[in-house]
């Protein structure tokens, strides 16, 4: 009888469609990271690459009299959306955290990228006492229309958090970056780090003071454009175990006790957050071997069980071609997630030599785990039935029509007067490829039945993310090092 273990491994190489060819990771790592500077929001230094942004939001936060500028457009509209910006950042710097030492050059983009959102997120924390701002920008009147962000003429609403209108989600999730990139920044900018750990201190102790989801203080601003679905509970974890990471307090493990047991997920993303606070504080377990910790990682485990193809548990639906399938809207985030975790469990796994089993007899070692993440990896570079990189600038063939207003216009350079709200809808219903290349970006992904129709209305297949690219930066650090199954 064949070991379900061998099935692991054997199916996740029948997912190869016996394709062992490897991508360029190292290119793909720096491209990565590149994506972020035709993301940026606020002036824009002069050492900036995508030539074809210019300075945009320079009055953000002044309805308010605070300012608020900088910080990143999460993915191809106006509107700076603090929830997932946060989870980018936290993104971000756990990749610098866990993948640092393979980055080689590419580290010093990473913190580059780090710090542009981690200065804005500490205007937002500190401008106003006992208030955290969380957004600027009206998502709704900003969807209706197609502009550059140089153009903007749209109301630059400021919207906030405070005791009287709580949002614990979104606190927890922007202490968690605060933390994550205190210790990105430990030592080679004690001072920085040390504002980020104590900024990251009150944010998180307003999440847990003030309980209750953003969602419901924020309601229309918010949703359904970054709902708090999960609640607000996996943040509260999830940011509890960062400052855990940072401080060493026993305050942080023993608040995470007073939460009780989360959820048993088979999705990370910028909105539930357990996975990703079970990997983390797993390394505890492994690494430390610090027994009050073994829950978080039997929880880990898992939800590695729901991933891996073929696992008795497995609630993993997989395309033809390969490719881990969630939901329909925008799935390579989950892939990219999901991917982040599955390298780095497999490395704490290597370094103590560890093994688990999903079931009675399924026995999994860490070379499963890499060996699914290597797949999702290439797919999504373009080792797919069409051949497609997801990643723009990368490879021959990738989206050329992306769900981006900036990439879609015409640059500052080239037209300088205005286009106001609708003046950029003419270049929206072209078929004409993008004018400029938003190098880097990972766009939402083909369908489950491995097809990309690479149109500029299709926004769940065709729009990059930040959070899409932050969580992919780890697996290829880890990739671009020489590392595979």
């Amino acid at each position: 009888m064949t070991s379900p273990f061998f099935l692991v491994l054997l199916l996740s190489s029948l997912l190869t469609n016996n394709v062992d060819a490897n991508p360029n990771y190292r290119e793909a790592l720096s491209k990565s990271l590149l994506f972020f500077q035709g993301q940026r929001s606020g002036r824009l230094p002069r050492d900036q690459q995508v030539s074809w942004r210019s300075s945009s939001g320079l009055s953000d936060g002044s309805s308010a009299h605070v300012d608020l500028t900088g910080g990143y457009y999460d993915a191809g509209d106006n509107v700076k959306f603090n929830f997932p910006m946060a989870f980018t950042t936290t993104m971000l710097s756990w990749s610098a955290l866990e993948y640092g030492k393979r980055m080689g050059s590419e580290l010093q983009n990473a913190r580059v990228n780090i710090r542009w959102a981690t200065d804005y997120l500490l205007k937002c924390a500190r401008a106003t006492p006992g208030k955290l701002y969380v957004g600027v920008g009206d998502p709704n009147v900003d969807h209706k229309c197609w502009e550059r962000p140089e153009d903007m003429d749209t109301p630059r609403t400021v919207y906030s958090v405070s005791s009287s209108n709580p949002g614990s989600d979104v606190a927890a999730e922007t202490a968690a970056a605060l933390a994550a990139a205190s210790m990105v920044f430990r030592k080679v900018d004690p001072k920085y780090s040390r504002l980020l750990l104590a900024t990251a201190k009150n944010v998180m102790q307003f999440a847990i003071q003030y309980r209750g989801a953003y969602s419901d203080s924020l309601s229309s601003s918010v949703c359904p454009f970054y709902c708090s679905y999960s609640g607000y509970k996996d943040e509260l974890m999830w940011g509890a175990a960062w400052l855990l990471r940072a401080t060493k307090n026993q305050y942080y493990e023993n608040f995470m006790k007073s939460l009780g047991s989360g959820d048993q997920p088979d999705i990370f993303s910028w909105d539930n957050k357990y996975a990703g606070a079970y990997v983390l504080l797993s390394r505890r377990a492994l690494l430390n071997k610090d027994s009050n910790f073994e829950q978080y990682k039997q929880a880990a485990e898992s939800f590695m069980c729901k991933i891996l193809p073929n696992s008795p548990s497995s609630s993993t639906q997989y395309t033809q071609g390969g490719l881990m399938y969630k939901l329909p809207q925008s799935n390579l985030q989950y892939v990219t997630s999901i991917t982040f975790l599955l390298t780095t469990y497999a490395k704490y796994m290597k370094s103590t030599r560890h093994s688990f089993s999903c079931g009675s007899s399924a026995i999994v070692v860490p070379n499963a785990l890499i060996s699914v993440a290597k797949r999702q990896v290439d797919y999504i570079l373009g080792e797919n039935p069409i051949r497609m990189s997801y990643m723009v600038g990368f490879g021959s063939n990738f989206p050329k029509r992306i769900h981006h207003r900036a990439s879609s216009l015409p640059s500052h350079a080239l037209l300088s007067h205005s286009l106001g709200c609708n003046g950029g809808f003419q270049s929206f219903y072209t078929q004409n490829p993008n004018p400029n290349i938003l190098t880097g970006a990972i766009v939402g992904g083909p369908n489950q039945n491995d097809g990309f129709p690479d149109q500029r209305d299709d926004y769940s297949h065709s729009e990059p993310a930040t959070y899409i690219n932050a969580a992919f930066v780890g697996p290829l650090a880890y990739f671009a090092s020489g590392k595979s199954a």
